[in-house]
Parts: C-alpha cells; sequence; structure tokens
C-alpha cells in the first residue's frame, strides 16, 4: 500500500470516528438553543481558544461573556466575540460576577496555573460546565479536589490537553493497540525551544503592553491566593517564570508529553520521578525562578519507562515522542509528523514484522485542528451527544507527574507516587 493510499485511509477513519462519535446529522440549531458561553482569561491562550471556538463550532455556541483582570485583553477578547461572532458580550473584571450570570451555560478558565482551581471551583458551584487549561491546578491537592466536586456535580469539566484531540496521536494509538510496535516498555519524550523567536525575546519572556500600569491591570484579582507583593510588570505578563504562579516545564510543556503517552499506550500515574535541571541559558539579570533546562525519569509500575528532556537553548529537534516497542517504532513530531519504523533484527526480522513497511504522515496544523476538535468535543459532551476525552480525572492524571517534576527537582531528591493513598513522598 503506498504512503498517500495510508494517509488518504487515515483521514478518512478519522473522519469516520469522529462522526460515529456523535449524531449521523447534527441538528439545526438556532441561536436560542446554542450552549452560553463566558470567556475566563482573553490573553494569550484565552484569545488563540476564542479563535478556535468560532473557526469550529460556531453553531453550537455563543460566547456571551468575557472576562480579564488588564483592560486591553478586556477590550481584546470583546472585540474578536464582536467581529467573529457577530454579538456583544458582557464584559467583567471580576470572575466571580460571570459566574453569577444564570444565562453562563459553560465558562473557558485561560488564565495563569494558581488561579484554576478557586475559578474551577467557584464555577463547579456555580453549575457551570467548565472547559479548564492545563494543568488543571497548580498543586496535586487542589486538582484532588477539583476531580472530586466535578465528579460529585455531574457537570462536564474538560481539561486543555487537547493532543487527545489530534488524529495523529489517535492514529499511534490504534497501531499500539493493533500489536503493529510489540509490547513497549521505553518512551523518549523531548521538547526544545530556543530564543529570540518570534513572540518573545527570551524563554517566556512575552511583550509587556506598553500602556499596562496599575489603573488598567487589576494586580490583586491576579494575585488572588498567590503571596502578595507589589506591582510587577513582569510577574504578571510572563507568569510563567515564577513559583508562585507557575510549575514552569514541568506543568505547561511536560504534561502535555506524560499525558499523550498515557493515552497512546492506556498508562496511569508513574510510581517514581527523579528529575534535575536550572537555569543555564536565561540566567540573571534575568529574574525567573523556574528552570529553562529540565530533565526527568519517570518508573511505571508494569515495567515500564519514560525519559523526558527539555531545554530553552537549541531547537534542532523541536518537539516529540518516540514510543519504542520491541518491534518497531512510531515517532510523533511537532503535533504534525508521524512515522512508523519496523525494527529489523539485523535481517533476522520474524516473518509478521518483515511484513510491515514504514509509514510517513505529514499533516500541517494539526494543533489547530486538535484544538477545535478538543472544544467541539466539550461542547458536544454538555449536549450529551458524545464524552469528554479529557476529563477531570484524566486532567488530574495528567498534571500528577508534572507535579512530582516539579517536587523532586525543587527538593533535590526522587518522589514516589502511591496510588492507592494516591500520596507521594520522598525518598
Amino acid at each position: 500500500m503506498s504512503e498517500e493510499l495510508s494517509r488518504r485511509g487515515f483521514l478518512a477513519r478519522s473522519a469516520g470516528a469522529a462522526m460515529a462519535a456523535g449524531p449521523a446529522v447534527l441538528p439545526a440549531l438556532g441561536q436560542n438553543d446554542r450552549i452560553q458561553a463566558g470567556f475566563i482569561g482573553a490573553g494569550g491562550r484565552g484569545y488563540y481558544c476564542m479563535e478556535r471556538l468560532y473557526k469550529g463550532s460556531p453553531e453550537l455556541v455563543r460566547v456571551v461573556a468575557v472576562c480579564d483582570t488588564y483592560a486591553g485583553n478586556l477590550s481584546r477578547g470583546k472585540d474578536r466575540v464582536q467581529t467573529m461572532g457577530g454579538n456583544t458580550p458582557k464584559t467583567y473584571i471580576d470572575y466571580r460576577e460571570l459566574l453569577a450570570d444564570p444565562n453562563v451555560d459553560a465558562v473557558f478558565i485561560m488564565t495563569p496555573e494558581h488561579l484554576h482551581y478557586p475559578m474551577a471551583m467557584a464555577a463547579l458551584r456555580a453549575g457551570k460546565n467548565i472547559y479548564l487549561e492545563k494543568p488543571i491546578a497548580h498543586t496535586i491537592e487542589e486538582g484532588a479536589e477539583i476531580v472530586k466536586l466535578a465528579e460529585k456535580s455531574g457537570k462536564v469539566v474538560q481539561v486543555g490537553t487537547q493532543n487527545r484531540s489530534n488524529p495523529l496521536y489517535q492514529r499511534a494509538k490504534d497501531m499500539v493497540e493493533k500489536g503493529m510496535i510489540g509490547p513497549v516498555h521505553y518512551v523518549r519524550a523531548f521538547w526544545y525551544r530556543n530564543f529570540p523567536s518570534r513572540s518573545a525575546p527570551a524563554a517566556w519572556r512575552y511583550a509587556i503592553p506598553a500602556d499596562a500600569d496599575e489603573s488598567n491591570t487589576d494586580w490583586q484579582r491576579f494575585l488572588g491566593p498567590a503571596a502578595k507583593r507589589p506591582f510587577h510588570k513582569g510577574r504578571y505578563f510572563q507568569w510563567r517564570n515564577y513559583w508562585d504562579y507557575s510549575g514552569g516545564i514541568s506543568t505547561d510543556l511536560l504534561v502535555h508529553q506524560t499525558d499523550i503517552a498515557n493515552y497512546v499506550l492506556n498508562k496511569s500515574v508513574p510510581m517514581s520521578c527523579m528529575c534535575s535541571g536550572g537555569i543555564y541559558v536565561w540566567g540573571p539579570p534575568d529574574d525567573r525562578e523556574v528552570p529553562d533546562t529540565l530533565s526527568a525519569i519517570y518508573e511505571y509500575a508494569d515495567k515500564f519507562h519514560l525519559n523526558y528532556s527539555c531545554f530553552f537553548g537549541n531547537d534542532q529537534y523541536g518537539y516529540g515522542e518516540q514510543f519504542m516497542g520491541h518491534e518497531g517504532t512510531i515517532e510523533v513530531l511537532n503535533r504534525q509528523e508521524l512515522h512508523f519504523y519496523p525494527q529489523k533484527f539485523g535481517g533476522l526480522a520474524p516473518p509478521h514484522v518483515a511484513a510491515r513497511t514504514e509509514l510517513h504522515l505529514k499533516e500541517a496544523n494539526q494543533d489547530n485542528i486538535a484544538v477545535e476538535r478538543h472544544i467541539r468535543n466539550f461542547l458536544e459532551a454538555i449536549r450529551g451527544k458524545e464524552k469528554a476525552i479529557a476529563p477531570a480525572r484524566m486532567g488530574q492524571v495528567a498534571a500528577i507527574p508534572g507535579h512530582m517534576a516539579t517536587l523532586s527537582y525543587r527538593n533535590n531528591k526522587k518522589i514516589y507516587w502511591d496510588e492507592k493513598t494516591e500520596k507521594y513522598r520522598f525518598s
């Protein structure tokens, strides 16, 4: 079978699977039948996801409210709704006021990590369905509480680990389940970046709006439960660099890759992690706190090992995962390439392995497509047409390895997870 025919078959099967998951024909939706949604956070990620919502599911949803603590983001978010949605949303600085609106069915929480817990808990108590950006929470304990309340409430919670909705990873999962690479005991995952880039002069140093000051940036609402300190533009607009608001590489990047390893291979939380790294490239005078270099080794109970590395000083090898089975390797690169290599065994491969041929798929814009599909799956789950592919419990399972890496790194100790008690301990 040629590579092109294989590619076409893959895309056709992906489309068929998406149709099978929901009704054969979506009913015509009028404006009054649409899910009424609010966006809490309209900065970089919120602004982007709002676009993907309108690109992928305009007939299912109407954005009726936007909330942000920076006036510039709030204005941009309102304008995006007016331009792409054709209506004027209500605007809020305090997310609690948005949650008090009984007409809002669902909220998209697109805020810094440390605010996920108070916002998600308040949203669930207000009876809202939630699309919650990853990680589910800033700590393991906070995530556990969100899971408990989400499952008790019966509301749909979708965590933003959108790789699960990427057709390439779904193909990888299907290939593994069909035995194409044999038993899998090892995965290598990596994410390499360099700067300056198109969006930042240094790691996570996004541009700070020239007009930003204390008069149009609600610093106290941004801090929320974090330690009180004087107004700091860098901490507000470049929050991923500081422990009070972020787990850095561990919870921004690593969680995507441990989560997709879980998804493809049907794994859960690892039993141990040893992590090391540091600030090797972007140090003083930069006052960042989180590392720009990180390596983590994970061991799982069923003789499985995951080797993770991230470096913000060279992007030669980009982003990817290599699923290394005894009979073959599946490599997914930059969320838009899939490569399959059967093992050669030095020319002595068993007949069933020797009969397999390499496969190479390249599809542009797969991450945009994945986010659109992830959002649509969330909306269809609210309508009762599908099940959420990344519910709260899976979001917690995705986040725990990230938190384990952070805790191991900051304490310079190996960390262990007890699946029965759902507690961690250090060596």
